[in-house]
């Protein structure tokens, strides 16, 4: 075979990136006028192969919007479905399994801190409780509720002693009815 022949089988070296932009031209002198005409018409016919095989890929593309049309797959169907399959391939994989596993193990151990923490916080709150300066303080509050007005005698639980104590101060600060008269 001869060099016109070969088309794009040819063994010229082809310049790489970075390579020496002189060596490029050197080679294109070198050719002869058949050579470049030969390169002319191969050229001609890749870019009409190009634009022929762009033709036949939009109708393609056209032939498959028709055939997902009559089967009533939209874009939005599509891409749920493409979601989906890339959901189910990265659960998969082995770091999504081993991730999900130390964040499932992780899980477990902040609930069992939280647990310990609930539980030393209420151990706390019954050592304040029972402690002198807090039992110092109920009595406190119960002298205070039975010199306002309660029936109760004292020894009742908090909570009562507080609700009754906070009763008893909103009815002392409502105003009389005969002071909004006099206060028009």
């Amino acid at each position: 075979m001869d060099r016109g022949e070969q088309g794009l089988l040819r063994t010229d070296p082809v310049p790489e990136e970075g390579e020496d932009v002189a060596a490029t031209i050197s080679a294109t002198e070198t050719l002869s006028e058949e050579e470049r005409e030969e390169l002319r018409r191969e050229l001609a016919k890749v870019e009409e192969e190009i634009q022929t095989l762009s033709q036949v890929l939009a109708a393609k593309e056209k032939h498959l919007a028709e055939i997902k049309r009559k089967l009533g797959i939209n874009s939005l169907q599509e891409l749920k479905q493409n979601i989906a399959k890339g959901w189910q391939d990265v659960t998969a994989t082995s770091a999504y399994k081993k991730t999900s596993e130390t964040l499932s193990q992780a899980g477990q151990k902040a609930s069992a801190a939280f647990s310990s923490v609930g539980s030393v916080i209420t151990k706390k709150l019954e050592d304040v409780k029972n402690s002198p300066t807090f039992k110092s303080f109920e009595e406190k509050v119960e002298n205070l509720k039975s010199k306002v007005g309660g029936t109760k005698p004292a020894g009742g639980d908090f909570g009562e002693v507080l609700n009754s104590a906070a009763n008893a101060s909103a009815t002392t600060t409502e105003p009389l009815p005969e002071q909004t008269q006099e206060s028009l």
